[in-house]
């Protein structure tokens, strides 16, 4: 695989953490283990068991003396309890809100954009990037549980960039709410010796120097696949270059498995990614829909060596308008490992769109599906986000 695009640090060793079952146990104990400093971002944090257990072990870091800071995105968090909120405020914890503001009548493209990354740096000496928010798997308000998602832990050089992400979004967040923002406690102690064998990259997307870069990256992998292309993603939604890319290599024999989500939780995007199937199944592109529980994944194994998990989905919000944070692996194993768990849960919860099914469903829905998409495009580009990416 080639990744001359991307900044490839050696001798890093990254952990896959699946579901929450994994995750917030492995997010707690380093919490725990925190002495200098705490940098955490997340979409949701949600005041449910889960939530209360990290929102303790943040807690206990900050009265112990660890400067912890903790990002919450304004929309994401909009119900956030205010007691739960000041309570770890008067614990010590600095806890900052990305977009406070939300004006249901005014509609304008920054009011669209939104903190999506889940991102944790502790001490220099460890990081978390995945999709996991801080909520109970089994709180899935309207679907079915629990929640499948997934995570990676971090040591080694790679920690260099993710604490540089994490500190400097931190800093322009509290000038922006007029406090004095600290020094980095990490800085000058950040564990960027090995921990492993591993090559990995750490990839961004905001909306001032790293607008593209995790589109790119999933672009330069589809376009050098060479023989299989597996993309695990609950909001599917690709631009034409995206899709383009897919068709095309389906079409010099790699072979593409999308796993999508069956289970609607934002209808009219839901039609919209529907309205894409039949160019998909048309070239040969198998189409998987999840169905047994609520899929929240945004991964993808590429020749089972490129791997991605990160934050962001395959759609226009992810890829045009929030800040998402991914990491991107280039090992063997860790391909495998993610490979064959995607693989599992293929076969013992989705069913595969069949394209002669899909072509005796009725020219009405189908039409009311591009009618859909067209409408969500448009609107996107009124707001300067036209389908030419």
């Amino acid at each position: 695989m080639n990744s001359s695009k991307l900044h490839l640090s050696t001798g890093n060793q990254v952990i896959l953490l699946r579901n929450g079952a994994e995750y917030f146990p492995a997010l707690e104990a380093a919490i725990d283990n925190a002495q200098h400093e705490i940098y955490l971002q997340t979409y949701i944090f949600e005041a449910d068991k889960i939530g209360l257990r990290i929102s303790a072990a943040l807690k206990r870091a900050a009265i112990r003396g660890v400067t912890t800071c903790v990002l919450l995105d304004g929309f994401g968090c909009k119900n956030i309890p205010p007691k739960f909120v000041q309570e770890m405020q008067e614990a010590g914890v600095s806890l900052l809100f990305y977009r406070q503001k939300i004006s249901p009548w005014t509609f304008k493209r920054n009011r669209l954009r939104r903190l999506h990354s889940k991102l944790t740096v502790i001490d220099g000496s460890i990081g978390f990037v995945g999709g996991i928010n801080i909520i109970d798997d089994f709180n899935t308000p309207h679907q079915h549980a629990p929640r499948i998602d997934y995570a990676v832990s971090v040591r080694g050089p790679l920690l260099k960039l993710m604490h540089a992400s994490a500190y400097k979004l931190w800093q322009h967040i509290s000038w922006l709410h007029f406090r004095q923002p600290h020094i980095s406690k990490s800085r000058g102690r950040i564990h960027t010796k090995p921990a492993g064998s591993m090559r990995a990259a750490f990839v961004i997307r905001d909306n001032v120097l790293h607008r593209n870069d995790i589109e790119e990256a999933y672009l330069e992998a589809i376009i050098n696949a060479q023989t299989e292309i597996v993309i695990a993603n609950s909001y599917f939604l690709p631009g034409l270059r995206f899709r383009r890319a897919l068709i095309e290599a389906q079409q010099r024999g790699v072979r593409v498995i999308l796993l999508l989500q069956a289970r609607v939780e934002y209808r009219l995007l839901d039609y919209a990614s529907h309205a894409l199937y039949s160019a998909f199944l048309r070239q040969g592109i198998e189409i998987y829909e999840y169905h047994k529980s609520f899929m929240h994944s945004k991964v993808a194994v590429i020749d089972h060596h490129w791997v991605t998990v990160g934050s962001s989905n395959i759609d226009p919000f992810s890829l045009l308008l929030a800040r998402e944070a991914n990491v991107i692996i280039c090992d063997d194993q860790f391909g495998a490992e993610l490979r064959a768990d995607i693989e599992c849960t293929i076969t013992k919860g989705s069913r595969k769109i069949r394209p002669e099914r899909w072509k005796r469903e009725r020219i009405i829905k189908r039409f009311f599906y591009w009618l859909v998409y067209g409408l969500l495009r448009f609107v996107l580009g009124i707001l300067g986000y036209p389908d030419k990416r």
